[in-house]
């Protein structure tokens, strides 16, 4: 049943009154002349409630320091490696080429030995370490530090990943990540733009968000400032096994080039559990370290190796990092005109414009009756106002707000705006943006007739997988509102998620053929992207990928649904006007949880507050449906937290809405 109220309100400030003070004259035998009261003044209501980040960046002698002390890990290991630094917003800020090192790197294969998708490729190292340097920037932040290590036990088929113990537990929270940050993607900025755009970020990744050990933040006066990647023996895979301590040749070395720029104690993974689950971090320490730190990069530059240029990435030079939260590096501030809220921020194009402001839907030619911008602004308002309430899930210290990147889309995919906290992680924004595109694309009428006309055989087979699956010809027609949580249920490798010697879901790769460089729908969709891309990276190709993900067709001229790919992890809705879809919203940068509240309610709120639209009606949501597989199993559509506000200890906050 929908409310007709407008719930979740951000509550009021109480304000104390002033004390009263009254003052007594003294004298001989005569009254005393009362001093007037004077009129309390008003405590003013806080117009913000986070701190944004101090304005830190790596100058080139801190890059230099960086690199030279994994430099002279490398030495003492025996690894002539490839080491590269980005700044916060993925701005690579140079690539070090050790005499010696390897010149590709090669992912995992696939279990049964059936590559297919990016298992068992070939590429440039100098891509690996930069996808492990922008990783370890972009999952971190003010409040939380993670690493290559975090990001491989969060995206493999189990969580935590331990083999042969972890049969019945479900799929890492960010399942599907790595596959975001794309070298296609339409958000993502790109290397060598002229003037103020030069350091605009986020930028992308030559490879997605990586998984592989030897990817580590930098932060510099406790302020996230970078990221440092090391590639060194070859393999671009996967932590598969979480029980044991690797001795990680690459993760030692990255290590090494934090020396000085360590991420605080208090907020490394180790500090943040899931689920009950402790997060990893590295298993390499400082103790192990082997090399004194004390070379300079001037004596290790020419003797020990080059820097080295980076067709689409980097010159061979050391460049400084830019100012998160400066004009200059994409992401700041918003101005009173572009957003209320005094918390907001947006990316920005280096001159001063915003480059997503709110605008009204841009699919009247298919949909009668568009998102208004006034309607996309009051659901972007009203989320961010629940983010703003909300618990963090994996932020310290405890109790601290969550922060997020929040995306709206009409339902051509299109952007109708994008906003974020201040602190949120950057891996965020994109990810936002395709988890908005995928639940609109999957609620709407044309899912099926789009991936069923690609060109690939492969992507197309897709479709009837699905609608054998849900024995239902109509699946993929319009009539089941999807939110990303229940495209994730269909998208891991068992069904239901995490139970060992259960089929696929029909948009994953059956097991023997899964690992985390095949997915299923997700990898197939963008596999023709990456490989023009690597091949433009190592200068096989003159031609880069567009950036425009995945081969769907147009729905205007230059614009797919799926400009950045699909995202398999909840966080998402689509949003309608009565039983009639016209847009979606996509959140991320917290648990997996809290995503979904924020874009839940946030759907709920904006609508009860313009009026006309709201969240998906209940009797065609996804959790309305049910999968025979044995005894039935019901997809899901959202999973909200418990007492998640930090206002009120009020639970079970989305039941009946």
């Amino acid at each position: 049943m929908r409310s007709k109220t407008h719930l979740f309100r951000s509550a009021a400030f109480a304000v104390m009154g002033a004390l009263l003070l009254t003052s007594c004259g003294g004298g001989g035998g005569g009254g005393s002349t009362p001093t007037p009261t004077p009129t309390p003044t008003p405590t003013p209501t806080p117009t913000t409630v986070y701190t944004p980040p101090a304005a830190e960046a790596l100058t080139t002698v801190d890059v230099e320091r960086v690199l030279a002390q994994a430099i002279s890990e490398a030495q003492a290991r025996g690894l002539p490696s490839v080491i590269a630094v980005t700044d916060r917003v993925g701005n690579v800020l140079g690539v070090f080429r050790m005499t010696g090192a390897r010149a590709i790197a090669t992912t995992s294969a696939a279990p049964n030995g059936v590559n297919i998708d990016a298992q068992n490729v070939t590429f440039p190292a100098e891509g690996g370490a930069i996808a492990k340097a922008v990783t370890g920037a972009y999952l971190s932040s003010g409040g939380n530090a993670f690493s290559t290590r975090t990001a491989s036990q969060i995206v493999q088929e189990h969580f935590p990943p331990a083999p042969g113990v972890t049969a019945g537990l479900e799929s890492g929270p960010l399942f599907g990540v790595q596959f975001s940050q794309l070298p296609c993607s339409d958000l993502s900025a790109r290397f060598g733009a002229p003037g103020a755009a030069a350091l605009i970020g986020p930028k992308r990744s030559p490879l997605g968000l990586a998984a592989d050990p030897g990817g580590l933040p930098l932060y510099k006066n406790g302020v996230l400032v970078g990221g440092v990647g090391v590639m060194g023996d070859g393999v671009y895979g996967s932590d598969a096994d979480t029980r044991d301590v690797d001795n990680d040749p690459e993760e030692f070395i990255a290590l090494a080039g934090t020396r000085g720029f360590e991420a605080p104690s208090t907020i490394t993974a180790d500090k943040i559990t899931v689920d009950g689950t402790s997060l990893r971090f590295a298993d390499a320490t400082f103790a192990g370290v082997m090399s004194s730190g004390s070379a300079s990069f001037a004596s290790l530059n020419g003797t020990a190796g080059n820097l080295v240029a980076v067709i689409g990435y980097a010159n061979a030079a050391v460049t400084a990092g830019v100012a998160y939260g400066s004009e200059a590096s994409g992401v700041r501030a918003s101005t009173p005109a572009e957003f209320s809220n005094r918390d907001a921020f947006v990316l920005t194009n280096g001159s001063g414009a915003n480059r997503y402001p709110l605008r009204a839907g841009t699919d009247g030619a298919t949909n009668s009756a568009p998102l208004t911008q006034a309607e996309a602004r009051a659901v972007l308002e009203e989320a961010f106002t629940v983010m703003s309430r909300a618990r963090a899930q994996i932020r310290r210290p405890l109790d601290s707000r969550a922060q997020v990147t929040i995306s709206i889309v009409d339902t051509h995919g299109a952007v109708l705006g994008i906003v974020r906290s201040p602190d949120a992680p950057i891996f965020g924004t994109d990810v936002s943006l395709q988890k908005a595109r995928t639940a609109a694309f999957f609620s709407g009428t044309q899912a099926g007739t789009e991936l069923g006309a690609n060109a690939s055989a492969d992507v197309r087979q897709f479709v009837a997988a699905t609608r054998a699956f849900l024995n239902s010809p109509a699946a993929l027609t319009g009539n089941i509102a999807y939110a990303d949580r229940a495209v994730g249920n269909l998208a891991r490798p068992y069904f239901p998620d995490g139970e060992v010697g259960r089929p696929q879901g029909p948009l994953s790769r059956p097991i023997a053929q899964f690992n985390p460089f095949s997915t299923g729908l997700q990898s197939a969709l963008i596999i023709g992207n990456l490989g023009a891309h690597l091949g433009f990276v190592s200068g096989a190709s003159p031609t880069d990928t567009p950036a425009r993900c995945t081969t769907l067709p147009d729905v205007t001229a230059g614009q797919n649904r799926l400009q950045n790919g699909i995202q398999i992890f909840p966080g998402s809705v689509p949003i309608y006007r009565g039983n009639q879809l016209v847009g979606a919203i996509g959140v991320s940068g917290d648990g997996i949880d809290q995503d979904d509240m924020i874009s839940f309610l946030g759907a709920h709120n904006g609508g009860a507050r313009v009026g006309g639209i709201g969240n998906a009606p209940a009797a065609i949501r996804s959790d309305t449906v049910v999968v025979n597989v044995g005894a039935g199993v019901r997809l899901r559509y959202i999973s909200c937290p418990f007492a998640p506000f930090l206002d009120t200890a009020q639970q079970n906050v989305c039941n009946g809405l």
